[in-house]
């Protein structure tokens, strides 16, 4: 079983994410958790940095983080939540996927050297499915927001 949400001490590090999630660099894109209202929000924080793998292509000589990679994070952001409001057993791992993305908004692009702090509300549940609401700020700027619906499937 997870540990239990009241035992957790905030904040979460990248090794500790590292646990709960299956993602592995270079595509875990969470660095710390800070905040955590089981089964209700999370904020998590995201640095950018100019050596991410993806600012080769994406775009060289002007590096901007893709926007399907801030939805992304916003979704493991939602993933961590889970996994640390419920319990799970280990003997049924679980996995996460991403099965749904609605009313995506990119208001400001993300460069090396921001800091992507991700905020997440789940929305509602049914069956093996929750729905979540995504924003990503840097400093007080909205940098993207998405609705996200995540399905839960015995791995």
């Amino acid at each position: 079983m997870n540990e239990h949400p009241a035992a957790l001490q905030l904040p979460i590090g990248v090794e500790q994410i590292a646990a709960i999630l299956p993602h592995r660099y270079p595509f875990l894109l969470l660095d710390r958790i800070v905040a955590l209202e089981p089964g209700k929000r999370v904020t998590a924080l995201k640095n950018v940095t100019i050596n991410e793998p993806f600012f080769q292509g994406h775009f060289p000589g002007h590096p901007v983080m893709p926007g399907v990679l801030i939805v992304e994070a916003m979704a493991q952001a939602a993933g961590v939540m889970i996994k640390l409001s419920v319990p799970h057993e280990a003997a049924k791992p679980a996995v996460f996927y991403l099965v749904k993305v609605d009313n995506a908004r990119f208001n400001r692009t993300v460069v090396p050297g921001d800091q992507l702090r991700l905020e997440v509300e789940h929305k509602r549940s049914m069956r093996n499915m929750s729905q979540f609401q995504g924003r990503a700020f840097v400093g007080d700027q909205l940098a993207a927001e998405a609705e996200m619906l995540c399905a839960e499937v015995a791995r």
